[in-house]
């Protein structure tokens, strides 16, 4: 399916100068006209509280703030406007630890450096289409790490010790987010119709 993405909104994080020229460039082809750049994760969180972007996409290695401290504060922060946002990380890092590692800090979709345009679309397309469930406890809060579909599970808790603390609201939040981005997506291939 080709997306329109003209109202959809886009953050790009990079501290490089030529990236964030490339990116936006393929951005603009894919349609999104409503992107803004940052430096650093310091920068990017600031852009990201005021722009209220539907998705981010950011480097890993950046002074002073790096994208990975940056998606930790997007989820934690108690002045984040979307602790939901669908955050996909572009890195050069694709070892297991570190993927598991970012995954652990929120981190939504990865895209290994160097990618195609091709691939970049596709890592897009897969957070529109295969949007992931969110999970909170103490010691995290972000997309289900899990890629399986456990739907066989009908029970509260995946596990004896999971704690027992209702997150109702977090779904109703999730889904409220997903569908907005959903809503703009499908009124722009509307538009395209017109």
């Amino acid at each position: 399916m080709t997306y329109q993405f003209k109202n959809a909104k886009i953050l790009i994080v990079d501290d490089v100068i030529p990236m964030q020229t490339l990116l936006r460039s393929i951005l603009g082809l894919f349609g999104f006209n409503q992107i803004e750049i940052a430096s650093d994760g310091k920068e990017g969180f600031e852009k990201y509280c005021r722009f209220n972007p539907d998705i981010i996409l950011t480097d890993w290695m950046m002074e002073p703030m790096n994208g990975i401290e940056m998606v930790e504060k997007i989820r934690k922060d108690p002045f984040s406007p979307n602790r939901f946002v669908p955050v996909l990380l572009m890195t050069g890092f694709s070892s297991r630890l570190r993927v598991e590692h970012a995954r652990d800090m929120g981190i939504t979709e990865f895209v290994v450096k160097p990618f195609s345009a091709k691939d970049l679309y596709s890592r897009i397309e897969y957070i529109i289409e295969k949007p992931r469930r969110f999970v909170d406890t103490k010691q995290y809060f972000g997309p289900d790490r899990r890629r399986r579909n456990d739907s066989e599970y009908e029970g509260k808790y995946k596990r004896a010790s999971d704690e027992s603390k209702d997150h109702s609201n977090i779904p109703a939040s999730q889904k409220q987010n997903q569908d907005n981005l959903l809503k703009s997506i499908t009124d722009n291939i509307k538009n395209k119709g017109e």
